[in-house]
């Protein structure tokens, strides 16, 4: 199976062959990839450099001549680095741009905590206006950046990682999706976590519910979920309660738990693999299981 970002590097290659007005703003990163697609539209894939502010500015610029510019590095590179601008050469200006990440949370471990970004989308959630894909397997990935290159002029974030379900989903921007039913809660999963998810699960009656897409949250969806019984554990790739405050907000007039899983505040220094960091964030399928069997007890 091919990974989440080579199906972003093809599928990024036939938007720009296809719709003139899709341009690919690069720091460095993955410019190898798009070297041959540079070659076909040396006018819409720009490269930079490692000038990750500039980056957000040359999206904002071409967004504001009428082009739908995808902004592509690392997570930390991407939303961390050059916030300032995309709050002010996106946000302020009122343009929009695809922003696609990757190495996000743990992806790379070798490259260190300049390398991880766990706080990508609690930091753009202090932004308005902002849609954001988490997608959990490449076919979801290809889906969702699809429908973010067509999207109007709209913000979107949509963040791909290395760490990948077995299985694509069949996702509709913004809408979660009903993997298993029970009666006891909802366990809802954020694009990778779905596979540890159901194996932390299985034999229990709970409901699992899918997102690929967190922002807009699906309060309608998670409000449907969870019937008489408003127990709910969030189970996302990075800092731990980033979605909370939706559903809290989504249940707000019902009696209900909510319980935050994800990557902690505090900093693992020893970089391991993926599966490493995911055992030693509890978030591995041993772990889930013990964390949401405890809270539902």
């Amino acid at each position: 199976m091919d990974t989440m970002r080579d199906r972003f590097f093809a599928t990024t290659a036939d938007l720009l062959d296809h719709d003139p007005r899709i341009a690919v703003v690069l720091a460095d990163i993955s410019a190898a990839a798009f070297a041959p697609t540079a070659e076909r539209h040396p006018d819409r894939v720009i490269n930079v450099g490692i000038r990750e502010q500039l980056l957000i500015g040359a999206a904002g610029g071409l967004a504001l001549t009428g082009m739908r510019p995808i902004a592509h590095t690392f997570a930390s590179f991407l939303v961390e680095r050059p916030f300032e601008q995309v709050k002010l050469d996106l946000g302020h200006q009122g343009v929009g741009a695809v922003l696609v990440s990757a190495s996000g949370s743990y992806d790379w471990p070798a490259g260190g905590r300049t390398h991880m970004a766990p706080g990508d989308i609690a930091l753009l959630d202090t932004l308005p206006g902002w849609t954001v894909h988490v997608p959990g397997h490449p076919d979801e990935a290809e889906t969702l950046l699809r429908h973010a290159a067509a999207d109007g002029d709209n913000k979107v974030y949509v963040r791909l990682s290395n760490h990948s379900n077995a299985d694509a989903q069949p996702v509709a921007p913004g809408r979660f999706v009903t993997v298993r039913q029970g009666t006891r809660g909802v366990v809802l999963a954020v694009g990778p976590m779905l596979d540890a998810v159901l194996a932390a699960t299985e034999g229990l009656d709970v409901t699992v519910l899918y997102a690929a897409t967190v922002r807009p949250f699906d309060a309608a969806g998670l409000r449907a979920a969870v019937g008489e019984k408003a127990d709910v554990v969030l189970v996302e790739p990075y800092l731990v309660g980033t979605s909370n405050n939706e559903a809290h907000d989504a249940l707000a007039d019902l009696p209900h738990r909510v319980l935050g899983l994800g990557v902690p505040r505090e900093e693992h220094r020893h970089y391991g693999s993926i599966d490493e960091h995911l055992a030693a964030y509890g978030l591995d399928a041993p772990g889930l299981r013990g964390r949401i069997t405890g809270y539902l007890r």
